[in-house]
């Protein structure tokens, strides 16, 4: 199954994103009324019902659904990027000069590392599948896997 999420194993799923059902489903967790939403955003309810069936939103609009709910929808983006974005050549960070703040690539939540575990655990993906998929080390995998292993629910 290709969702964002897996209510069975209650893992996330970082490379297809749908913000509108997660955003969904937050407001049912947190059983936010329409009214409060509507209110908060300045849309009407049919509008709010249409963003739960959108794959992205603005950013502004996703910043104020993460004040709404109190759920920072932003970190589900870079999780998705430390997981598929490829790492910079060495050559491209001698030349990468920016202004712009700059952030560690291999900064890995617990969310990641569960999310990996299992996906070994289970049997979806090997060690080397995972190594060569999301470019993690092989030294951090098996610390990992020693470090995490009763994390990972059988």
């Amino acid at each position: 199954m290709n969702t964002e999420y897996d209510s069975k194993n209650t893992q996330m799923n970082f490379k297809k994103i749908v913000i509108g059902k997660l955003i969904m489903q937050r407001v049912t967790e947190c059983g936010t009324e329409m009214f409060r939403i509507c209110n908060f955003l300045g849309y009407t309810e049919e509008e709010v019902l249409q963003m739960y069936t959108k794959e992205s939103l603005p950013t502004d609009l996703l910043m104020k659904w993460s004040k709404l709910l109190r759920y920072d929808f932003f970190r589900i983006y870079s999780q998705h990027l430390i997981l598929y974005a490829p790492p910079m050549a060495e050559d491209e960070k001698v030349h990468a000069k920016s202004s712009l703040p700059r952030f560690r690539k291999n900064i890995y939540t617990k969310e990641i590392i569960s999310f990996i575990l299992d996906e070994v655990e289970s049997g979806n993906k090997t060690k080397i599948q995972i190594m060569e998929e999301y470019k993690i080390p092989k030294t951090t995998l098996y610390k990992w896997i020693a470090k995490y292993k009763p994390m990972v629910t059988p």
